[in-house]
Parts: C-alpha cells; structure tokens; sequence
C-alpha cells in the first residue's frame, strides 16, 4: 500500500503557528483560502473552521461543519485516531495514517491526514489543526499497479514464462518466482550474471546468449525467441526460450529486461516428429513405388524419390506445388483430374486400376494405381494419396509370353499341318509304288514292263525330292543355333541376280534394283540367298503372257524392321479365294508346268524363324507386292 511520507507545506506551518483562538474571526477568509483541505478542531473533537478545499470535498453548505463533531462527519474514523489527536491537544502531535472517504460526487477519495496543535493568545493549546493531502491518484496508482503485477504473475503461471531483471548502476540480477523454478533453484536464491551464464549448456548455447548480453549492452540491440540449453541446477538438460532488451532511463541504458521459457517438451515432441517425418520420409523413399500426395486443386504437396525419377527430376521442389497440367500431355491430365475429384466427392478410394501414363516427352508407362481419399476431422476430403506400381516390365514379359504362347501355337499347328502333308504325301508314294509293282509283277509285255519300270525310277525320284522338302523344312523349325548377322542387302540382290542371269535373260525379264549401297538387314545369311532366290524366281516365273515381266526391288526402314520391297507385274494372286493358302506347303495358284508350291512355305518359314513377317498385296492380271520384314532387335 501506500507509504506515509507526505507532511504540511512549510507555508502552512509557519500560518498555523501563527493563529490563535481570539484571530478565529479575524482570520476566517485567510483559513478559507488555504490551498489544501484544512480543519480546526477543539478539544472536543468538533469541527470549528474549514478551509474552502474542505468544504467542496465534504460539505456542499458551508455551514453544515458547525459545531459537528470531527467523527459524527466522518463515523468510519478509527477510535485510534483520538489518541492521536488527544497526544496533539497535549503538543505532541503524531502521523494520523491515511484514510479513504468519500467526496459530494460520490466517489472514492483518498487522503493522508497530518496534525498540528492550535494555540490561542496565551500559548495554550485549545485544538488540533487537521490538514489533507490528496492521494487518491498515488493510492489508485498503486492498485493497478498491484492488478498488473497480479495479471502478470497469473499470467506467468499459466504460460510458464519467466521474467527476470538486471540493474546495471548496482549490478544485480533479479529472477522471479517462474525464472528460478525453470534453474530448479530454491525460492531464496540470489543469482547474478556469471551463475546465470554458466547455467547455459557449453557450447552453442552458452556462447549464443553471452554474444546476445554483450551486443545488448554494447550496441543497445535487443533478442528474442532465441532456442537454447540450460543445465538445471539438479543437472538436467532443458530447452528454453530466452529473450531481452535495453531499458532506458532518460537516453541512458540503466538495465536488461527479458523472458524465459521452459520449451522443453514441446522442443522434445517437435524433435520426436521430425525423427517420425524422417522415418516416413525414408520408408516413402524406399519403397518400390511412386508415392504422392495431391491437394483438392490436384497439385502434388509430396512425392518419394520413385515420383522423382519418373518425372525425370532430382529436387522435388521442381514438381512441388505443380498440377497435373504442368507435367502431363492434356488428354491425360484431364482423366487423371477427373478421376481425382471423383474419388474426393465420392469418398470411394480407387485400388489397383490398371493404367498408362504419358509424360511430356511422350514416353509412356503402365502402372497399377490406387488414389485414396484423405479425411479431416469433419470427414471432408482435403486431398488424396495416390501410389503407383510401375507394371511395364511386367506387360512386357506378358506380351512376350504371349508371343511365345502365339509362336507354339503356331508351331502346333504347323506340326499338325506337316504330320498330314507327311502322312498324305508319303501315303500317296507308297500307294503309287505298291500299284506299279503289281503291275510289274502281272505283266507278260517286256516293253510295258520298261515302262513301268521307268514309272517307278520316276516315282522314287519323287519321293526322294519330297523326302528332301521334307528335310529342309523340319531343319528351319528346329535349328535353334541359328546364326543372324548384318548384311548388306543390296549386295545380296546383286549376287542373286547374277547367280540367276541366264534364267532372267530366257524369260526377257528386266529387275530394277533400287535398294540403297549402304541398306543393313539382320539376317542368315542362306536365308537371305534362299529368301531372294525364291521371291525372284516366282516374280519371273509367273510373269503376264501378255508383258514382259518386270520386278523391282526396294528398302526402307520403318519402326523395328528394316522392310525389302519386291514389285512385280505378272499374273497376280486372287487374295480373296487363296489367301489364307498362300504360304502353305503345296499350294499352287496358276497352271504353270514348274509349279510346285514349297518356294513359298520353305520361305516363310524361314522368314519366321528370323522373328520377322511377310505382307502381300496383289491383283489379278496387275502384279503382286511382297514386303519382306526383317527384325531389327535380333
């Protein structure tokens, strides 16, 4: 509370030593005008002469003092008070204390009263002169000031932030209540600047804050928030949160002032989450799969090493805060989008759906992908997780297998085909033996007998040229040891045209070779010789009664094959009535003397086993095109 320090003017003092009772009327407008509130009391305690500050705090009627009692106008006086102004009518007068009344307004005064003993003409004491002086704004003052202190202590409490104090004029250092509690120091210790010092960890910290101190004394330059260790006085380690400032006194530095923090747990628990963020962060980068997460505008807020090297990036800050507009083609963003808003509307999450994703350079990747829905608290979706499978290997191998699967059944069914043709053919030899040896054996005619017997000399030829077809396609579909080397094509054609020159320059055929000095295919070499062999001579052979046959030979690469172009204008094939026979064993499709029909299947077989493939086009009585694909990846 308020301290008593306040005593009468020196003014007063010497007036009132000066007044005596028969001046009382003489005096009143002097009294009247004293500049502080002033009462004369006489022995029994009654009010005879106020000044006019008194009346206009107490009395609104002037005359309503008269002859009152001092404590009938103010009932809430201490009866210590009379014996206060009992030892003054004696001349030995005391501090009556402070006292709170209240004014005509109705509010709250507070006033120091002070007194002096009122003599008369003969040096007697006949009273007591009362004099006030207003305190209420010091009293006032200090009860904020005390509400304040009170708010900042709470407040201390609940926040757990301490303070503490430095005077630099006497070099003491002041820690409050909270301040000491964080040091785990006793209520009564005394701390000073080089024990607080030596409370900080060695090191970083102890170092940090003793730069701080001296910049803040030297430059005047403030800290805050600094994150730092404390060894506790019990030896604990702890983070806390210390801050400060100059304080001034008229342009002059006269101290520090600052806060201190226990942060212990929540520094303990933030670190507890970056090492949980570090663990996700390392089990997400190492897992086999692209991993992302998008917000509700599809932009990608997270992604694992395996996004990164999909999108062809090392830093994920370049895909970060990016849609999928910015880093795919449009036809694909906009299903990727679409997709993405309906799983966060519907809530249903989308598991395993086999996809194909194209980047911006046109690459393009199968993937399993799933998108989950991510849920706040009020289960509305605020983005989603997605997690991709890169499955092209996979697809691959599977296409692969399929081939394989495809190849099988094609060589089922070739097998199957190549059984009958066996079965029938040598069936059909044997058949024609056994008849020309009966024959033989019931003929009397010598000279029927040559014929048949020249008959037979025929058919063991033909069986043995079947036998050799035969031999040389189970060689093609067997040979596993194949050996496929580059080749220059037009080298090639120029061999086979000229190993086939005087059957060219019979038939008056012109061939026209087209094919680039430099063109490379992939090939066996006897394949290739018996590829071009065939492929020519039946260009020839069958050739328009009508023209000179004409064949043109060309290259280009396109794709995974490099592709020879053989043009004719001969008979032409009808593809309608024998396409799907074309290539089988056997088959023929003009009348013409020499055909046999095994060029063709002993060509395609031969064109299979290289991996490659044979298209035709062609019309009747205009010529036929064959394109020829040889496997680049061979």
């Amino acid at each position: 509370m308020y301290q008593n320090k306040a005593t009468p003017t020196t003014f007063v003092r010497n007036f009132i030593g000066m007044i005596k009772v028969p001046l009382i009327s003489n005096t009143s407008f002097i009294i009247r005008q004293l500049p502080t509130p002033t009462a004369f009391v006489d022995t029994n305690y009654n009010i005879v002469q106020t000044s006019d500050k008194w009346t206009s705090i107490f009395n609104e009627n002037e005359e309503s003092n008269k002859s009152n009692s001092l404590f009938a106008v103010f009932p809430n006086l201490s009866h210590k008070w009379k014996m206060v102004l009992e030892n003054c009518f004696k001349g030995n007068p005391q501090p009556m204390g402070i006292h709170k009344t209240i004014d005509t307004k109705g509010q709250d005064i507070w006033f120091e009263w002070t007194n002096a003993p009122w003599y008369d003409a003969n040096e007697n004491i006949v009273g007591a002169i009362i004099q006030l002086n207003n305190i209420t704004d010091a009293v006032n003052n200090e009860l904020e000031l005390n509400k304040k202190e009170l708010l900042l202590q709470q407040q201390t409490e609940i926040t757990k932030i301490g303070r503490w104090e430095f005077n630099m004029e006497d070099n003491q250092l002041f820690w409050c209540t909270t301040t000491k509690s964080i040091h785990e120091v006793s209520p009564d210790f005394k701390p000073n600047i080089e024990t607080a010092l030596f409370y900080y960890k060695e090191g970083h910290s102890r170092n940090t804050i003793s730069m701080a101190l001296f910049e803040a004394q030297d430059k005047g330059k403030p800290w805050s928030n600094l994150k730092l260790q404390i060894i506790t006085a019990t030896g604990k380690e702890k983070w806390v949160m210390a801050g400060g400032k100059p304080i001034y006194n008229k342009g002059k530095m006269v101290g520090l002032i600052g806060t201190f923090q226990d942060i212990h747990e929540q520094v303990e628990a933030d670190i507890k989450i970056i090492n949980n963020e570090k663990l996700l962060r390392t089990l997400i980068d190492n897992l086999p799969v692209n991993v992302y997460i998008k917000d509700t505008e599809s932009r990608k807020v997270l992604i694992n090493k395996a996004e990164c090297e999909y999108l062809g990036v090392n830093d994920p800050k370049e895909i970060l805060g990016k849609n999928d507009f910015e880093l795919y083609p449009s036809e694909s963003a906009e299903k990727s989008r679409a997709e993405d808003l309906r799983v966060m509307k519907t809530l249903k999450p989308v598991i395993a759906k086999e996809t194909v994703n194209t980047r911006l350079d046109g690459k393009q990747t199968s993937f399993l992908s799933s998108k989950i829905p991510l849920l706040n608290g009020k289960g509305i979706a605020y983005g989603l997780v997605g997690i991709s499978l890169d499955i092209s290997k996979l697809k691959e191998k599977e296409k692969e297998l399929r081939n394989i699967i495809n190849i099988a059944s094609v060589q089922n069914k070739k097998l199957l085909n190549f059984a009958h043709i066996v079965s029938h053919n040598l069936r059909s030899h044997s058949a024609n033996f056994s008849m020309l040896l009966n024959f033989l054996e019931s003929e009397k005619d010598e000279d029927e007998k040559k014929s048949i017997v020249a008959m037979l000399t025929k058919a063991s030829n033909n069986l043995l040229e079947t036998l050799d077809n035969l031999n040389e396609v189970v060689s093609i579909n067997t040979n596993t040891n194949i050996e496929i080397k580059e080749i220059s094509l037009n080298e090639k054609v120029e061999d086979a045209c000229q190993n086939l020159s005087p059957f060219i320059l019979d038939n008056k055929a012109t061939l026209e070779n087209k094919i680039p000095e430099n063109f490379i295919v992939k090939s066996v070499p006897a394949y290739l010789d018996s590829i071009l062999t065939n492929f020519i001579t039946n260009a020839v052979k069958y050739k328009h009664p009508n023209r000179d046959s004409y064949v043109s030979l060309s290259a280009e690469k396109k794709g995974n094959y490099a592709i020879l172009t053989i043009k004719d204008n001969g008979l032409g094939i009808d593809l309608d009535k024998y396409g799907e026979k074309l290539f089988g064993m056997y088959k023929t499709f003009h009348d013409h003397t020499d055909a046999r029909g095994i060029g063709l299947y002993l060509t395609k077989n031969q064109i299979d086993a290289m991996n490659g493939k044979v298209e035709v086009t062609s019309k009747v009585g205009k010529g036929t095109e064959f394109k020829i694909f040889f496997n680049e990846k061979n």
